[in-house]
């Protein structure tokens, strides 16, 4: 047994270099190799059963939580499901970093649980290799609510609060065994090696809004319509305010700039706990490099709502400035991207997954469907350019790669990061 396990966790561990070498094949290799490797058994066919039950439980839950769902949304899921992304990002990441034995799942604002359970998945999966590791997961969330769908999704049950004054406000263990613990903020997270996830959080965090006018940046304030008097607008502050001095770059060329310091804290929290104790950050999200100006919006029921009017029925969001965030991080850390989802789907082999799905489907209707879905995930004028992906990490992980390629050592090479590097034949 111990020669076998060995056996796969080399073979495993070449099959990853060449994924990321090659990072177009990611999803296809990984799932052959593991297949090759494993004995044959019943128990292959129960892995593979419980694959499915997986998407088909995340697909119930979703449309018992937000109704039916359209055709292409429902390809989605199948076709790009994090577990087959974001999950291989982490174990790309943990053998980088040396396949540390302990080190800390961190999730900010999970949501309902559902991204942190594949990811869960996908450590089961490769629990020959992993299996022996010391893993906890901590999810920063400041709903009760939601932290309560959190726990029913990842533990089964319902979970008490913790006695108030302690940064854990709930804990529990998860359907695999592992530890799981709750916090409002991220600082209150143990320090030590983190891989941390930040899906779709910070475009939800507040944001300033500042104007560029003939007497220099004023922001832009909530007022009441003078005209109509239970009815809000936007008004320009009467004079330049600290928040704009302290937010704008000088060299600015924007005439209209949107600020989070609230994401600034954060970022500058990460970049010091990576710094300090190693790990990795990825942060998906709809954003931008600093072009955009006006990004604010709202949305009710999955459609366009004014801002201003009805508060508190919408969801409010802004498009994340990822230049903001790189500048936060104020060089502690070494960062890359913003990519796009198109080129991020790319390197984690979406193409080989749709090859795949298409070459297996005898009906028509399913591939146009597989093709429309991929249309929508990759197209620059639809998906493909507006959701991007940013990750931080320590600088030694990247001048690792820079050396190793200077040296020529191309039978060792330090694994390039997993979606942030274009497919290379040799």
């Amino acid at each position: 047994m111990v020669g076998v396990v060995c056996g796969m966790e080399r073979c495993v561990g070449r099959v990853l270099r060449r994924i990321f070498l090659y990072p177009g094949i990611a999803a296809f290799a990984a799932r052959q190799t593991m297949r090759r490797c494993r004995c044959s058994s019943s128990g292959e066919d129960k892995e593979e059963s419980n694959q499915v039950t997986s998407m088909l439980k995340h697909l119930i839950f979703k449309v018992k939580s937000t109704g039916p769902i359209t055709v292409a949304e429902y390809m989605r899921e199948v076709l790009t499901n994090p577990v087959k992304l974001l999950g291989i990002w982490i174990v790309s990441e943990w053998m980088a970093a040396g396949k540390p034995e302990v080190f800390q799942l961190v999730e900010l604002g999970p949501g309902r649980g559902s991204l942190m359970d594949d990811i869960l998945r996908v450590f089961h999966q490769f629990r020959s290799m992993m299996g022996k590791c010391d893993i906890s997961v901590h999810l920063v969330e400041v709903s009760p609510k939601l932290s309560e769908l959190q726990a029913i999704k990842l533990t089964g049950k319902k979970i008490p609060s913790e006695p108030d004054g302690s940064p854990v406000y709930k804990k529990g263990t998860t359907v695999t065994g592992l530890p799981v613990f709750w916090y409002y903020h991220l600082q209150d997270i143990p320090q030590g090696k983190c891989f941390y996830l930040a899906h779709e959080f910070f475009d939800a965090l507040p944001i300033h809004k500042f104007q560029k006018t003939k007497h220099g940046w004023m922001e832009i304030l909530v007022d009441i319509d003078t005209e109509v008097p239970d009815k809000l607008r936007f008004v320009l502050a009467p004079t330049t305010t600290l928040s704009a001095k302290a937010f704008i770059q000088s060299g600015e060329t924007r005439d209209h700039v949107e600020v989070s310091p609230a994401a600034g804290v954060i970022i500058q929290e990460l970049a010091r706990r990576i710094e300090n104790s190693g790990g990795a950050a990825l942060i998906t999200d709809y954003g931008h490099d600093g072009q955009k100006t006006d990004t604010l919006r709202g949305f009710c029921g999955h459609k366009l709502h004014d801002v201003l009017i009805a508060p508190g029925t919408a969801d409010l969001t802004a498009d994340v400035d990822f230049s903001f965030l790189r500048r936060m991080s104020e060089g502690k850390v070494a960062s890359l991207g913003p990519i796009t989802q198109q080129e991020f789907l790319k390197n984690m082999g979406i193409d080989i997954r749709l090859k795949i799905l298409v070459d297996n489907s005898k009906d028509p209707a399913t591939c146009q469907q597989l093709l429309s879905s991929y249309d929508m995930l990759t197209n620059p004028g639809k998906m493909g350019l507006r959701f991007k992906f940013f990750a931080m990490l320590p600088h030694i992980r990247l001048s690792a790669i820079d050396q190793e390629i200077t040296s020529k050592k191309s039978k060792s090479l330090q694994l390039p990061v997993a979606g942030f590097s274009k497919i290379v034949f040799q």
